[in-house]
C-alpha cells in the first residue's frame, strides 16, 4: 500500500499530459492541475488509458477567439451540443474543470434566441436553432455544478432567467396536441440518429423551423416521452432556483406534476411497463429503445418502477443487458443494428448512453447493479486508443468517430465512481473500496489503485487493494475501511456512512476517530455512523440480472 501511495504522489500530471498544443491549454491544464485528481494502479493497462483520456480531453477544450475555453463535443463534432456537451458532459466536467464546465453553460444562454428558443449546437459558425436535441435535463446540470462549485449566484440567475424562457418556448411550439406533453417534430429533435423510433419520420423539422413538423407525415407529431420526462426534471430544478433566487417555486412544481401526469397518461404502457411515443394517430411507437433509460435518468417514478424496469429491460440480456451494455435498442428486436461502425441509435452501445446511466440508478439507491454497467465497460475502456462514439455491445471493439468528449469523461467519470474520490453535490464526498475486477481474459486493469484529489483546498488520497482501503487527508491516515464498500464523507471528511458495493456482503474492520468498529453490509445496504456507532439502514437488496428471452423478461 505504501509503495502505490508514494508512486502516486510521485506522478507529476504536466508530465503525463505531456506537450500542449494551444494557447488555451496552459490555462486549461492550470485548472486541471488544481483539482488534485491523479490516479494510480500496481499494474494492468488502465492508468495509461487513463492519462491518454485526460490529455486527450484537453483537445476537446478550446478558446473561440477571445472568449473563455470551453468543452467541445470532439471528433466528428466540432462544437458544444445542448444534448450532451451543455449538459451531462459539462457536468461531469465541473468536477474537474469548474471554469470551463461554468463557460460552456452559459454559452446557451448567451445565445438564448429573442423567442426563447436555446440553440441545440454553437459551433465556429455561430449558434444554431434547427432542433431542439434535447436528453439531460440543462436545469439539472446547471444546479448540480451550482452546488458543487461555490454557488455562485449571478450565474444561476442568468441560467435560470434563459431556461425560463426556453420552457415558454417548448409550450408554445411544442404541444400543438395539447396533452401537456412535449413533441418530437422529427429524428434529431432527441438526437436518436438512425434509430428505427424515427424510420420514415423526417430527420430535421419543416423547413428547417423548429416550430413546425412536416405536414406530410402520417404520424407527426409524436407525445415524445424523454422530452416531456426532460421538461419534467427541469421544472423540478427550476423550483430549486426560484427558491434562491426570491421567485415562487411553487409555480414550477405544480408544472413538473403537470409534465409528469401527461406523461403517464400518454406515454406509458401499464402491460409493457415501458414508455413509448405516441403518434398523431393515438397509437405507440413500439420500439423499445434508451428512451426507458432517458425517461429513468430524468427522476421519473419511484423505486418501485425503476426495479422493475432493471429486472424487465436494464438487467436482461435479451434485452439492453449486453456483453458490454447499456445497448440503445432492445437486443430482442428484429430492427436491433449492433454496428458500431458509424453514429448510429439502431443498436450499438453509445458513450453518451453511460454517461447518462449514474443519474437513473444512483436516485434509488442501486450502486451494486450500477457496477455491472460500470465494469465490463472498464474492461473495453482498457484497451481503447481514440476514444469512440460507440462501442461493439458484443466485444467492446471501439467504433465510430474519436477524440470524442462524452468517451474521455466516461472514462474519468468510471474510475472515480470505482475506486476514487467524488465530491457529490450535496455535500458529500465518496471514498469507494473497490478495484476494478478483471472481465476479459482474465486480463488485469488495475490490481490495486490510488487516487488523489483536492477539495477546499485539503488534500486526500484513496488507497485500494482487495484487503482494504485507506484513506489519507493531509498526508496523514484519516479512515480504514473494508474492500467492497463506499465510505461516504460531509465535505470535511467525516464520516456519515458505508454503503454496501458488492452482491455479497462485504465485512471487515473499520478505523475511524481514534476507534475500531467490525462491520457487515450488505449489497446496496448503508451503515450510518452515529455516537454509538453503526446504525443499519434499510436493506433493499440487489436485483440479479435476467437472462429472459420474449416480451416478458420476468
Amino acid at each position: 500500500m505504501k509503495e502505490l501511495l508514494d508512486r502516486l504522489r510521485s506522478i507529476d500530471m504536466a508530465s503525463e499530459i505531456g506537450e500542449l498544443k494551444k494557447p488555451s491549454d496552459e490555462q486549461v491544464l492550470k485548472e486541471w492541475l488544481n483539482s488534485g485528481v491523479k490516479f494510480a494502479s500496481a499494474s494492468g493497462s488502465l492508468e495509461k488509458v487513463y492519462y491518454s483520456a485526460v490529455k486527450k480531453l484537453l483537445d476537446c477544450i478550446v478558446s473561440a477567439g477571445e472568449g473563455a475555453p470551453v468543452l467541445h463535443e470532439g471528433g466528428a463534432y466540432r462544437g458544444t451540443w445542448l444534448e450532451s456537451t451543455g449538459t451531462i458532459n459539462a457536468e461531469l466536467l465541473s468536477r474537474y474543470m469548474p471554469n470551463v464546465a461554468q463557460a460552456t453553460f452559459r454559452l446557451f444562454a448567451e445565445y438564448r434566441r429573442e423567442d426563447g428558443l436555446l440553440p441545440y449546437k454553437i459551433t465556429d459558425n455561430g449558434p444554431a436553432y434547427r432542433q431542439i436535441q434535447m436528453v439531460t435535463p440543462l436545469a439539472r446540470s446547471v444546479w448540480n455544478h451550482y452546488s458543487l462549485n461555490g454557488q455562485d449566484e449571478e450565474f444561476l440567475r442568468e441560467m435560470y432567467q434563459a431556461m425560463a424562457g426556453f420552457d415558454e418556448w417548448l409550450v408554445q411550439y411544442r404541444n400543438t396536441r395539447g396533452s401537456g406533453c412535449v413533441e418530437a417534430f422529427c429524428t434529431f429533435d432527441t438526437g436518436h440518429d438512425l434509430s428505427p423510433r424515427f424510420w420514415h419520420i423526417p430527420d430535421t423539422p419543416h423547413m428547417d423551423d423548429p416550430r413546425r413538423f412536416s405536414p406530410e407525415s402520417p404520424v407527426l407529431p409524436l407525445l415524445a416521452p424523454d422530452l416531456t420526462a426532460n421538461v419534467y426534471c427541469q421544472r423540478k430544478y427550476m423550483a430549486r432556483m426560484a427558491s434562491i433566487l426570491g421567485e415562487d417555486g411553487s409555480v414550477w412544481e405544480r408544472k413538473a406534476a403537470q409534465s409528469l401526469d401527461s406523461l403517464f397518461q400518454y406515454c406509458y404502457d401499464e402491460s409493457d411497463e415501458f414508455f413509448y411515443d405516441l403518434d398523431r394517430n393515438d397509437h405507440f411507437v413500439r420500439v423499445q429503445s434508451d428512451v426507458l433509460l432517458r425517461v429513468l435518468a430524468c427522476e421519473v417514478g419511484e423505486r418501485a418502477l425503476f426495479d422493475s424496469a432493471l429486472k424487465r429491460y436494464l438487467l436482461n440480456t435479451a434485452k439492453f443487458f449486453a456483453k458490454y451494455p447499456l445497448t440503445s435498442i432492445a437486443m430482442d428486436d428484429p430492427r436491433f443494428d449492433p454496428s458500431s461502425a458509424y453514429n448510429s441509435w439502431a443498436g450499438t452501445t453509445n458513450f453518451l448512453t453511460l454517461i447518462r446511466t449514474p443519474h437513473a440508478f444512483e436516485a434509488h439507491g442501486r450502486y451494486v447493479e450500477l457496477t455491472w454497467i460500470i465494469t465490463p465497460i472498464l474492461n473495453a475502456v482498457a484497451r481503447m486508443k481514440n476514444f469512440s462514439q460507440t462501442i461493439s455491445p458484443w466485444t467492446g471493439t471501439e467504433g465510430y468517430t474519436d477524440t470524442y468528449s462524452p468517451a474521455i469523461l466516461c472514462v474519468l467519470d468510471f474510475v472515480e465512481r470505482t475506486c476514487g474520490i467524488l465530491p457529490a453535490p450535496e455535500g458529500e464526498l465518496w471514498f469507494t473500496g473497490l478495484v476494478p475486477y478483471a472481465m476479459d481474459h482474465g486480463e488485469e486493469l488495475a490490481s490495486a489503485t490510488a487516487y488523489a484529489r483536492i477539495i477546499d483546498g485539503v488534500s486526500y488520497e484513496l488507497v485500494n487493494t482487495r484487503e482494504g482501503a485507506m484513506l489519507y487527508k493531509e498526508g496523514n491516515e484519516h479512515l480504514a475501511f473494508p474492500y467492497g464498500t463506499r465510505a461516504v464523507t460531509d465535505r470535511v471528511g467525516n464520516l456519515k456512512a458505508l454503503v454496501g458495493m458488492m452482491a455479497q456482503p462485504a465485512q471487515g474492520l473499520v478505523q475511524w476517530g481514534g476507534n475500531t468498529y467490525s462491520v457487515a453490509v450488505k449489497g446496496n445496504q448503508q451503515l450510518f455512523y452515529t455516537a454509538e456507532g453503526f446504525e443499519a439502514g434499510p436493506d433493499i437488496g440487489v436485483i440479479a440480472p435476467a437472462y429472459d428471452s420474449g416480451q416478458s423478461g420476468r
